[in-house]
């Protein structure tokens, strides 16, 4: 049996921005699928393209020049026209951003905002959207939501407001939902709640999901398929139990290293990815990662001189790919029975 067609298809995206300084190549040739019910997590350092990403896929960008395809189950949405790309926003793709005190209206209560988000999609009367608005806030755990609906978005704390974005992401019933950093500048234990959160919103509804998030804990716990991103490109791509246990690329590599271990001594310095990421004012012709990575310094003079010249192409066996001329792929194919 074939299996069925990803929600999310996104092939050869492009996004550059015309600056004074030169255009700006913010992602480039970058492609990925988010099947039906499944989490994609994009994880990578600032400045690698993942908000420019998610921006593109929801049609966010202005001035910049988008290029490749982005297709909505079948529908392609590049060059789609604004009116008819706005009535998809919302009601069939939806967005969570990092700062909802920001995204948020301070003048209006959440509740207004939630049911305005209902009745523009599906025309409802002013008492049906509100109505609407409190079973939104009851589902992401809002307390006393009749109460608090007519609240205004300074009454709620961080993690609370963070719900508020969530429920009017929701509200509409999305079959898909792009949550950027949702979890940026809470504490440990309300980042827990609010993954756990989309984590059961996402199972009860089959949502798909793209997660982009800087933190490998987050996507360890909350994705099926991590695609890690680099200078605007595709890194390496794979089911996060085969990452996490087998990273082919040495910037992966670099990542998981960083992480803080339990099992380390004390005093053990964390360990860190050394230079800078890249200029995308002037990118590089070859890997990007060449000039920080360990493995290309340790090559010979051949292989140093490919690494800077020639851009690696993303490949490797089925289900795991990166882009790296020297990629440490594991002996066996396809990591039978990883994926979860």
């Amino acid at each position: 049996m074939a299996a069925p067609e990803p929600l999310l298809t996104v092939r050869d995206l492009g996004v550059t921005f015309r600056t004074p300084r030169g255009p700006v190549r913010a992602v480039d040739g970058l492609s990925f699928d988010v099947p039906h019910g499944r989490t994609l997590g994009i994880v990578g350092e600032s400045g690698s393209g993942k908000s420019v990403t998610s921006l593109a896929v929801m049609g966010l960008h202005t001035g910049a020049e988008v290029t490749g395809s982005v297709a909505l189950d079948g529908r392609e949405l590049v060059g789609m026209p604004d009116r008819e790309l706005s009535r998809l926003r919302g009601r069939r793709m939806a967005m969570i951003f990092q700062d909802p005190l920001s995204s948020l209206h301070p003048y209006y209560t959440v509740g207004e905002q939630i049911a305005e988000h209902h009745r523009v999609h599906f025309g409802t009367r002013r008492a049906a959207a509100r109505a609407r608005a409190v079973e939104a806030l009851a589902e992401v755990g809002i307390p006393e939501p009749k109460r608090r609906v007519g609240e205004y978005p300074h009454q709620f704390s961080g993690g609370m407001r963070q719900r508020v974005m969530i429920a009017m992401a929701l509200v509409c019933e999305p079959d898909l939902l792009i949550a950027d950093e949702p979890t940026t500048a809470l504490d440990v234990t309300v980042q827990a709640q609010i993954l756990d959160l989309l984590a059961r919103l996402q199972q009860e509804r089959r949502l798909s999901v793209v997660m982009i998030t800087h933190d490998l804990g987050v996507v360890a716990r909350v994705a099926h398929e991590v695609l890690v991103m680099y200078g605007g490109r595709a890194a390496e791509q794979a089911p996060v139990d085969a990452l996490f246990a087998h990273p082919a690329h040495p910037y992966t590599q670099g990542l998981l290293d960083s992480l803080p271990r339990l099992d380390d001594p004390d005093d053990v310095p964390l360990r860190a990815i050394p230079g800078s990421p890249p200029s995308l004012l002037d990118p590089a012709p070859g890997c990007a990662f060449a000039p920080r990575c360990a493995r290309a310094a340790a090559g010979s003079p051949a292989e140093r001189e490919r690494c800077a010249g020639e851009r690696p192409p993303l490949g490797g066996p089925e289900g795991h790919t990166a882009a790296c001329h020297f990629a440490a792929f594991p002996a066996f194919p396809a990591y039978e029975g990883v994926a979860p």
